[in-house]
């Protein structure tokens, strides 16, 4: 019975505690586990200025996340992160990089401007003059967003930069920014990783990515960041990082995200040019992107309720809001959503060898707001304008979009042998990461075939599982002759976040038919609670009282662990496992707000309670 597996025991609690501890170790020691944000946007991102973040910098984005006090740049009250991070990565889009800031702030630079430029110059700074001091940012910034056309024949276009000089703008906009970002970084204590946006989003398809690198100022100020405005093709921008990569000697990772309103495209069955993958195209994708985005302010891309039917828990956090101007109804497609891609990944190595989709999870913000504000109760909107209860209900999106639509979401999770940009970085190549949605929860999951029930109660979960078998992230060894993998799991609760509710494992494979199958195994849960003949576990009690936006913890646990062995394992055909920790039940952000306002949660839009959760990097298996 699973329940002799369900850890409250000080023996496995302390196991976990200790590798928080920041340690110098080798490949195979034991990691210190950090919580980051990869994709943060100051007042230098043209939509963030816009929508009146014109105050938070990156400077200001890197005191917020190391735990200081600032400023907002919309309220001006001073707010403050509970728990400080561990590394942020300013992501500012490439497109119009600081351009937006420098003229309003200080005009256009006219040096070697021709008379024409000039005019349009002059132009452009009394247009945005209007726009800021008629706080008419929201309506200017939806000028910029795409008109409908088809996916394939708007890539063919990329955007043009209308605003004379922009290009030297950007360039003394990311000179400034990489300095400020190694002027913050502190290796053992807090790391600031050098990266920016790729913000291509042909025909309102979004395929946007976050670029980072482990590369300091001094090598970071030798190129310019690659922008949607060069081309709007992932494989020009993975052409591109490869030579940059092979020039200067640095290392870059590309993570992509909202695949959940991608249009399909994200991850396609062909690349955006219509070439069906070849085994050359998959290594190329799967060696840049090895981590996808899964969950952020504008929604959780884990899987849809249409996609995956039989799992209670698929319709959560889900954002039906495409990015362009008159936008059509949403329309779910498989290359949309995380599952389904790791599935259609198995099918396209079945046919070139190679496997594209082959990547680990993280989650992240995406906030505008210069502040990685993940925190439900503490939670301060995607748009600067997003900041106050009032100005939720509205905001005068044209997608249909609201502050109540967004997710207090999400943060990325690394077990790295130390808190550099190396180390980071290195994380990230093996997979050795996992995302949350604001909570910082604890988990270890290691694959092998070895694992036993006693495993699970080891004084050190860390050695006992790369003993015995592989982190998340990897592929599990050879199997020998094991009848079956066997995983051990550990989750421990944010000790300033609720109770777990469950542990579960979700294995996707492809049948003989080739047909994508998955299964959701509840492999650990709290409160005694009795699997139906399914083995399907029911919900945990929800204590949340809407009338006080409160909840109590006397559920749930706060550590949970087993060791689970896939009852209907096919040594024959390929699989992943990755695993998905649920909290119990907490007021969502938009309670707080709705009783800030006088108002009933229970009447506003969306959901009023939400199950936080983690996910995993996926265990691969192949015969």
């Amino acid at each position: 019975m699973f329940h002799r597996y369900m850890l409250v025991s000080a023996v496995l609690l302390l196991s976990l505690l200790a590798l928080q501890a920041p340690l110098a170790a080798a490949e195979d020691d034991p990691k210190v586990l950090l919580f980051g944000d990869t994709h943060l946007h100051t007042n230098n991102s043209f939509d963030a200025y816009l929508n009146r973040n014109m105050s938070a910098d990156p400077d200001t984005a890197y005191r917020y996340a190391k735990g200081l006090p600032v400023i907002h740049p919309y309220h001006r009250a001073r707010v403050q992160i509970e728990t400080p991070l561990d590394f942020l990565v300013v992501a500012d889009h490439a497109e119009y990089l600081g351009v937006i800031r420098t003229v309003v702030e200080d005009g256009i630079p006219r040096e070697g401007l021709g008379p024409f430029d000039r005019a349009k110059a002059f132009l452009g700074e009394y247009w945005l003059e209007g726009v800021i001091e008629d706080d008419e940012g929201m309506a200017a910034f939806t000028s910029f967003l795409p008109t409908p056309e088809p996916v394939e024949e708007a890539a063919k276009n990329p955007p043009v930069q209308a605003i004379p000089a922009a290009a030297a703008m950007s360039r003394t906009a990311w000179q400034e920014a990489v300095l400020v970002a190694d002027e913050h970084n502190a290796p053992g204590h807090f790391t600031t990783l050098i990266g920016w946006e790729w913000s291509s989003i042909p025909g309102g398809a979004n395929l946007h990515r976050v670029v980072f690198t482990s590369a300091g100022a001094e090598l970071a100020s030798q190129f310019q960041p690659y922008a949607s405005v060069d081309s709007m093709y992932p494989g020009d921008l993975f052409d591109w990082i490869e030579k940059t990569s092979a020039q200067l000697g640095i290392d870059f990772i590309a993570i992509p995200h909202n695949s959940n309103i991608s249009k399909g495209y994200m991850f396609g069955e062909k690349t955006l040019r219509g070439e069906p993958y070849t085994a050359e195209l998959a290594r190329q994708r799967q060696a840049l992107e090895p981590v996808a985005e899964i969950t952020q302010i504008k929604g959780d891309s884990e899987t849809h309720p249409e996609f995956s039917p039989d799992d209670p828990f698929a319709d959560f956090e889900t954002y039906p809001f495409y990015i362009q101007q008159d936008p059509p109804p949403y329309d779910p497609q498989v290359g949309d959503y995380i599952r389904p891609a790791l599935l259609r990944g198995l099918a396209i190595e079945e046919r070139v060898g190679a496997n594209p989709y082959r990547f680990g999870l993280i989650g992240s913000t995406d906030s505008h707001t210069g502040m990685a504000s993940a925190e439900e109760p503490n939670f301060w909107g995607k748009l600067a304008r997003d900041s106050i209860p009032e100005n939720k209900q509205g905001q005068g999106r044209k997608n249909g979009a609201t502050g109540w639509s967004m997710s207090a979401s999400g943060l990325a999770a690394v077990w790295a042998r130390e808190n550099s940009r190396q180390a980071i970085l290195e994380a990230f190549r093996r997979r050795e990461v996992y995302g949350t949605t604001g909570p910082r929860i604890g988990v270890r999951v290691f694959g092998g075939w070895r694992f036993e029930p006693e495993h699970a109660t080891a004084g050190d979960i860390d050695a006992t599982g790369r003993r015995h078998g592989v982190p998340m992230g990897a592929d599990l060894p050879a199997r020998g002759d094991a009848d079956a993998p066997s995983f051990l799991v550990v989750a421990q609760k944010d000790p300033k976040s609720a109770n777990l509710d469950r542990v579960q494992m979700i294995k996707g494979w492809l049948d003989f038919e080739g047909q994508a199958r998955e299964r959701v195994h509840d492999i650990a849960w709290s409160d005694e609670r009795t699997p139906d003949a399914s083995g399907r576990v029911p919900p945990v009690e929800n204590t949340v009282d809407l009338d006080l936006g409160t909840y109590r913890n006397d559920v749930g646990s706060t550590v949970l662990g087993t060791v689970w062995r896939d009852p209907d394992f096919d040594a024959s055909r390929k699989a992943f496992y990755y695993v998905r920790v649920l909290e119990i039940p907490t007021p969502r952000h938009s309670v707080f707000d709705a009783l800030a306002l006088g108002l009933d949660p229970r009447n506003i839009e969306g959901a009023a309670t939400i199950q936080e959760r983690a996910y995993t990097s996926p265990i691969f298996y192949a015969p």
